[in-house]
């Protein structure tokens, strides 16, 4: 089974057989058209599983590619329950299968409440409860994102990278340092008003940026980078 979580910008993908998995691996979005020459080992009539949240036309070109191998990809989405879950969402299918994936994954993983943070090109913070019910949760840029849009709409501060400080004196530490600050803020929000409600809480943090996040975050955090993917192959096995 080949597990694919397409995110805005990269897609990390996982090969699975027999619940083990087998190898790992990141690349750009772009390079989707090169996925078998990337991935390989991908039989004819494999299966492949797919959180998709980069759009239609990308949806189409990984039909496209996986078509000469025979796999008609599944693309997971977002139902009003599933696997101990319980969608809380107006419109449960309006909700990322990324975020969907991460909270199935979160509550296979361990029950109790858990605060999930998917810290990519956008980061989620979303809100389980003991009982496996999806409270609600926070989209807001990522940490790249908000550095892109200073640089880009501010005439005065510079594209360079920087260094996460208390008290930055340098411009580009304070961009980045106000970044994570600001992300971790949402989190440790989040993470007691979630508080007021359950006896026990945990935080589980997942993407790209999850490093930077944690990094002086001041709650019990647990580090999953697959944690989307985890999701995905709880979904997969479930529907073999």
């Amino acid at each position: 089974m080949l597990l694919l979580d397409i995110g805005n910008s990269r897609c990390k993908w996982a090969l699975v057989e027999n619940g083990a998995w087998l190898r790992q691996g990141v690349f750009e979005n772009g390079e989707l058209e090169l996925l078998p020459t990337l991935i390989g080992e991908i039989t004819p009539h494999s299966r492949v599983v797919v959180s998709n949240v980069a759009g239609d036309a990308i949806a189409t070109k990984l039909r496209e590619r996986l078509a000469a191998l025979q796999c008609v990809p599944a693309f997971m989405r977002a139902e009003a329950e599933r696997c101990g879950v319980r969608n809380g969402y107006r419109a449960p299918q309006q909700l990322g299968s990324d975020r969907w994936s991460a909270l199935i994954a979160a509550r296979h993983r361990a029950s109790g409440a858990c605060l999930v943070a998917n810290c990519g090109t956008a980061t989620t913070i979303d809100a389980l409860s003991a009982q496996g019910e999806f409270l609600g949760g926070l989209i807001l840029p990522g940490i790249s994102l908000m550095l892109s849009s200073l640089s880009a709409n501010t005439a005065q501060l510079a594209d360079e990278a920087g260094a996460l400080q208390d008290f930055p004196q340098v411009t580009a530490d304070a961009m980045l340092s106000g970044a994570v600050r600001a992300t971790q803020g949402a989190i440790l929000h989040q993470f007691g008003l979630l508080q007021q409600r359950e006896s026990s809480v945990r935080c589980l943090v997942s993407g790209g940026a999850s490093n930077r996040v944690i990094h002086g975050l001041p709650v019990p955090c647990e580090h999953d980078e697959h944690l989307v993917l985890h999701g995905l192959q709880i979904l997969g096995e479930i529907e073999e």
